[in-house]
């Protein structure tokens, strides 16, 4: 779910390309379709930032509809659906979307949290989607802890190395992931502790920042 999205823009991350040719599509006064999916697009994402992930779900399956396409590319839609507790579906997409972003281990990771919120942690391990080599501190440390094989300790750890500059950023995207397996696992106590770190003491603007602090207002926190 690299590089972060800016709020009201389409991915810059183009694999292989069809929301670049839909992006240049949407300025040519003919392609009406593209245009009405740029609409849809930013229509969804102000939803899930205004709180309505339910509202936000149903426009990014009417872009879904109406692009069938770039279904694969849409990472923003499971968000989505998870805080519209569509667990299912939102299973599904993550598993779409490993089919043009496979070294994504945050996308393993909602994924994983899908699948435990609509079966349990057992079953979301067993499920957990293949990924390749993804670099970016502290993920590796991440998708151990998620596979049952490290420890949040290690996680924390990761992401306080490195230049002072790269350390909040590393710290939010700890403390995200850290959080949404807590809830994954129903510790309510840990997932809220985590959570408000990523969303305050270590708050990052980006689009994965700003999921942080939606999810602590949408759980009342």
């Amino acid at each position: 779910m690299t590089p972060p999205l800016r709020h009201g823009r389409f991915p810059r991350r183009l694999v292989p390309g069809t929301l670049l040719a839909l992006a240049a599509a949407a300025r040519a006064p003919v392609a009406r379709g593209a245009d009405d999916a740029r609409q849809l697009f930013d229509e969804a994402v102000r939803l899930l930032f205004a709180g309505k992930p339910v509202e936000s779900a149903t426009a990014f399956d009417a872009l879904v509809k109406l692009r069938p396409e770039i279904e694969p590319e849409l990472w923003q839609r499971g968000l989505a659906l998870y805080y519209a507790d569509r667990f299912s579906d939102g299973r599904r997409q993550f598993e779409r979307h490993k089919e043009v972003n496979p070294a994504d281990v945050e996308n393993v990771t909602w994924h994983f949290a899908c699948v435990a919120r609509e079966e349990n942690v057992a079953a979301a391990r067993k499920a957990m989607l293949p990924v390749g080599a993804d670099a970016r501190v502290p993920m590796k440390e991440v998708l151990a802890l998620y596979r049952g094989e490290g420890s949040a300790e290690a996680v924390l750890a990761a992401a306080a190395t490195g230049p002072d500059s790269a350390r909040r950023n590393q710290s939010c995207y700890a403390h995200l992931y850290l959080g949404l397996l807590a809830e994954a696992e129903s510790d309510a106590a840990a997932a809220k502790r985590h959570m408000v770190a990523a969303a305050e003491t270590f708050r990052m603007d980006h689009f994965m920042g700003k999921i942080a602090q939606l999810h602590c207002r949408l759980r009342g926190w």
